[in-house]
């Protein structure tokens, strides 16, 4: 029988802005808690016991998801995107990768604002690795406050990741890596944290993402900056 050819979706036909106004009032569908979350929908072999793992916040094209998702089969993983005609463009590429290879089916995609829904989604303790890759530099300082790192969305991380969970980041701007390292170093729930070689999300960061290819054309430069959650000083 001959194999059918899958048509994978092109870029071009689901152009958008590069930002979105992370604190403006989108219309999202987003479940009151994580127990109502049905993840079978997202998943085709996602089981009652299962639980999403990796989560790549601000997922792009989802380059670094498809990467993941062959590195680690056993996990499943989300990638969160806020804007409308990019996530659009995520869930068919990942519906025609399955095509080809079921691998795929650990890789999802929800359009959802993460400054305001992470913990709907995942219980506390429930994710393994977070990712900020490359986010919105939002350089005025009046946005500031929409920047992906803050104190008060690093208590959210906190909830989300287990004890011993990374957060992995990477910026091509160094203030705002600087940005993120303070606000990370400065949390007492978070740690600098060096991988060791056995670590393969940490040398999939640079190159997986459109971001992160568009850096090494232009010969740009990107610093990357790991976390560890650590235990609560006030429960020891």
């Amino acid at each position: 029988m001959m194999a059918v050819a899958v048509k994978h979706p092109k870029k071009r036909h689901y152009r958008q802005r590069a930002h979105s106004n992370p604190l403006s009032d989108h219309s999202f569908e987003y479940p009151v808690s994580p127990d109502t979350m049905d993840w079978s929908v997202i998943y085709p072999n996602f089981k009652p016991e299962d639980r999403v793992r990796f989560c790549d916040v601000g997922c792009g094209y989802g380059g670094l998801v498809v990467t993941l998702s062959t590195l680690y089969p056993d996990k499943f993983m989300v990638g969160f995107e806020i804007r409308v005609k990019v996530s659009d463009y995520v869930n068919d590429r990942f519906k025609a990768l399955r095509l080809e290879n079921p691998v795929y089916g650990n890789a999802g995609v929800i359009r959802t604002n993460a400054m305001k829904y992470l913990p709907n989604f995942f219980r506390k303790g429930q994710l393994e690795k977070l990712f900020i890759l490359y986010p919105d530099p939002h350089f005025k300082r009046c946005k500031h406050k929409w920047r992906i790192v803050s104190e008060g969305l690093l208590a959210e991380y906190a909830y989300v990741l287990a004890e011993g969970g990374l957060v992995y980041t990477v910026s091509d701007v160094k203030e705002v890596h600087d940005w993120m390292v303070k606000h990370f170093t400065e949390f007492p729930l978070f740690e600098r944290y060096t991988p060791g070689p056995e670590d393969k999300a940490a040398q999939a960061l640079i190159g997986t993402t459109e971001e992160g290819k568009k850096v090494i054309r232009n010969n740009g430069e990107s610093w990357t900056a790991i976390f560890r959650r650590v235990t609560d000083p006030q429960q020891q």
